[in-house]
């Protein structure tokens, strides 16, 4: 990888906080299939007494290829999506 590829990326987290999971889970899981390659691994929790699931994703991509993948997520209806990176 040459140094500029690795300047311009980031490391981070990603909070998805699914509230409809019969609905919306199915979307969720296809956008997390495409960005796989920015990917480094994911925990999703169920909270099954508020119908809610709860999932985290370890990221590490360019600001372009996170934002890409928040701003789809964002777009899925009862879906709620924080993200936090850093440099390294």
């Amino acid at each position: 990888m040459e140094t500029t590829q690795r300047t311009n990326r980031r490391l981070g987290v990603v909070a998805i906080v699914v509230k409809n999971r019969e609905e919306s889970y199915s979307g969720v899981n296809e956008i997390l299939h495409d960005y796989g390659n920015i990917i480094i691994g994911r925990m999703g929790i169920p909270y099954r007494d508020r119908n809610l699931s709860i999932i985290s994703v370890i990221v590490d991509g360019t600001t372009d290829e996170i934002g890409a993948m928040t701003g789809k997520l964002g777009k899925i209806k009862d879906v709620s999506v924080k993200s936090m990176l850093t440099s390294i």
